[in-house]
């Protein structure tokens, strides 16, 4: 019975939660919403472990499937399963939803249960994205999510939230208008919203051009892909701690899952048409953005252009796969730079989730809430534990060996060298470019005497930060030096992705 609902109980588990934490009352009764919320994160992330112990990797179908019937006349079901790249997802949503819980325990003051309420709402939406089969479904919780993460921007962000947070909204949803016409088009063909039926249709080139166009528009905003990247800094700045992380972690990687789920299985012709597109895109994120992070003041706006730049790598990784079967029709390779990607969305969401995470505690700390790195130096003298900490973040972010964020973009160059040199070699640049701006930022705030008194007064990380960042630590040396239990998931449904991604007339 509880392999059957599984799935429901780790969507659901978080909504009902944040109903109980609003019912706690005001902030008189704070305490009992924070053990409320750490609670109900911590059961949604020990479940897990029997999902992820009874998930078989040798299957490509779904699993742990529900599926009830919603809305009678349009055959609407409310319909969940898991492959292995969904499986991976939800378990990082819930590891990632703890972390964001645990850090606003200590961080957030003033409306408590409010703060709580939202991310734990924010979380169940977000399993419900990444465990969907229904596409009606999937778009009520795409859209869902978004509520919870314009709340928490508007109410517990910077002084500027009121125009990050409407900055925000109006990108993501107006995107996502062409993907709810593409989607009822798909309806028209099958008569049904069963995503697995909307692959292998027979659809002309003209149509899958304009079915990836208005899947485009609404999965290039969430990752941000250039041109429409402008919203993520404005947002992450504005944002409290928790929202910065979530959306590093989590939201950004919808973008890259809903390219995986719906534009390269159900265009495929379109997308190898149009991969040249994408592959532009990609390295400009690669390069142009982390040029543009060199020169930010701002650490979050540095680490938020830093992201941008490393998404690059996942839509790299996704849509180099027709060029490296076009040229080598090596499907090991195509295989490898379609895993890399993945490895990279997950990967990621450790490095840079974890330093989001520090530059927001870096300025709880002191007295104005200032994120400008020229208003810090000589940290590390008086926080030494969390000096040491972030230092292992920066590295992942840099792409060391041996940690996260080298497996991913690894994979992802390696595979694209195959195929195209000079796509690998810009690639490559961002390991320059990574160095450049993380360690120079390091550099200024960690390094040299101690910038001012505020600074001086600096208190060294507690017991729940420091049980944060050691979780994220694991998180980094585990995906640096021992990817295959990710791996193991992956294998078979990347495999069978591949398989529906590529044209007839590709070599299979």
């Amino acid at each position: 019975m509880l392999h059957s609902s599984l799935l429901s109980i780790l969507i659901w588990m978080p909504v009902l939660g944040a109903v109980a934490v609003l019912l706690t009352g005001g902030d008189k009764n704070a305490n009992m919403a924070r053990v409320i919320a750490a609670t109900v994160g911590i059961i949604n992330l020990l479940l897990c472990i029997p999902f992820y112990l009874s998930f078989d990797p040798n299957s490509f179908a779904m699993q742990f499937q529900e599926n009830h019937l919603w809305i009678q006349a349009y055959h609407i079901h409310y319909a969940v399963g898991v492959d292995g790249i969904s499986l991976a997802m939800v378990i990082l949503t819930n590891f990632t939803g703890l972390l964001v819980i645990l850090a606003g325990c200590q961080a957030i003051k003033l409306r408590v249960a409010q703060y709580m309420a939202t991310f734990l709402t924010m979380q169940g939406m977000m399993i419900g994205v990444f465990a969907a089969t229904d596409a009606i479904l999937f778009y009520v919780f795409w859209e869902g999510m978004l509520i919870p993460m314009y709340l928490s921007i508007g109410m517990w962000g910077s002084a500027n939230r009121s125009y990050a947070s409407i900055k925000f909204f109006l990108y993501t949803f107006l995107g996502s208008i062409l993907m709810l016409i593409a989607l009822l088009y798909l309806y028209n063909q099958t008569g049904v919203f069963d995503i697995q039926r909307f692959y292998g249709l027979h659809l002309s080139l003209r149509v899958q051009e304009f079915l990836f166009f208005a899947f485009f528009l609404a999965f290039a905003v969430k990752v941000p892909m250039w041109p429409v990247h402008t919203w993520l800094p404005d947002a992450h700045t504005e944002a409290p701690s928790g929202g910065s992380v979530v959306l590093a972690a989590l939201m950004l990687k919808l973008g890259i899952y809903g390219f995986l789920r719906f534009s390269m299985p159900i265009a495929p012709q379109a997308c190898e048409e149009l991969a040249w597109f994408m592959i532009i895109l990609s390295l400009i994120a690669i390069v142009y953005i982390g040029l543009v992070a060199i020169v930010q003041h701002d650490m979050k706006k540095l680490i938020a252009y830093s992201s941008i730049a490393h998404m690059g790598f996942a839509t790299l990784g996704c849509f180099m796969v027709y060029d490296i079967i076009r040229h080598t029709t090596s499907y090991q390779d195509a295989y490898m730079s379609l895993e890399g990607a993945v490895v990279q969305m997950i990967a990621h969401a450790f490095g840079s989730g974890a330093m989001f995470l520090g530059v927001g505690m870096l300025a709880d700390r002191y007295y104005n809430h200032s994120r400008l790195i020229k208003d810090y130096g000589g940290v590390a003298s008086r926080m030494p534990v969390f000096a040491a900490f972030f230092m292992l973040f920066a590295m992942s972010n840099v792409g060391l060996p041996g940690t996260a964020g080298f497996v991913g973009e690894f994979m992802v160059m390696m595979s694209a060298f195959q195929s195209q040199f000079w796509v690998a070699v810009f690639a490559a640049m961002t390991l320059i470019l990574a160095a450049s701006y993380t360690l120079w930022m390091y550099k200024r705030v960690f390094f040299g005497p101690v910038a001012n008194d505020h600074v001086a007064a600096m208190q060294d990380i507690t017991w729940i930060e420091k049980t944060n960042y050691t979780l994220l630590a694991i998180g980094v040396f585990w995906v640096g030096l021992y990817p295959q239990p990710i791996l193991k998931v992956l294998h078979v449904t990347i495999g069978h992705l591949l398989e529906q991604s590529l044209p007839l007339y590709l070599p299979t």
